[in-house]
Formats: structure tokens, C-alpha cells, sequence
């Protein structure tokens, strides 16, 4: 149970959603971020301040957007980024790996 970044982050990537965190769950990949499950406290301060609304309880996910449940904890794992549980983000663990499902989606050109 925890909060999930949804697909309008990929190519967006606006990070006030890394700011307002106040555990550094929240990890950079290469075109979107992801939360870490395992250390999400469920505050919701990343829900209220994402300007795309890409942030979802996981537990009041649309259909659409429960995938990302699992491309988020999959994320952090051996198979992917190796990153299990650092225990928050710092620059050092940002990462130009994507979930294979996130890399492979059409490219967001930014509006004008």
C-alpha cells in the first residue's frame, strides 16, 4: 500500500513531486520517477503538489493506472535498477533505466 507515479510523469518529469517528499521515496529513471513502495509512509504530499496528475493511491488505482503499481516496485529490483531499499533518494541513485513497460511508450514531445 502506497502511493504510485502513473503515466502522464513519463517524458514530464516536473520533480515537484521530489521535493515535497519527506522521506526521499520518490527515485529518478531516465523518463519518468517511481516511488518506492517499501518506503512510501502514505502522507500524500507528492498527490497534492504533481501539476500532471500522475500520482495515485495504489489501493484507488483506475484500471488504466494499476500496472503502474507493479512497474513501480519492480522498478527497485535486481532485474532492473538493483536498487532495492536505500533507504531514500539522492543524486546518486538517479538512473537513466526505465521499466521496460515505461521505455517502451511512444515519446511525449512538450507542448509549445
Amino acid at each position: 500500500m502506497a502511493y504510485i507515479i502513473t503515466d502522464p510523469c513519463i517524458d514530464v518529469k516536473d520533480g515537484a513531486c521530489t521535493a515535497a517528499c519527506p522521506v526521499d521515496c520518490i527515485y529518478e529513471g531516465g523518463r519518468m520517477f517511481y516511488i518506492h513502495p517499501d518506503e512510501c509512509i502514505n502522507c500524500g504530499l507528492c498527490l497534492s503538489i504533481c501539476p500532471v496528475d500522475a500520482i495515485a493511491y495504489d489501493e484507488e488505482a483506475t484500471e488504466a493506472q494499476k500496472a503502474f503499481a507493479q512497474i513501480n516496485r519492480e522498478y527497485f529490483g535486481p532485474e532492473l535498477t538493483g536498487l532495492g531499499s536505500p533507504g531514500g533518494w539522492d543524486k546518486s541513485r538517479t538512473t537513466a533505466l526505465d521499466h521496460p513497460v515505461v521505455a517502451t511508450m511512444p515519446v511525449r514531445v512538450a507542448a509549445q
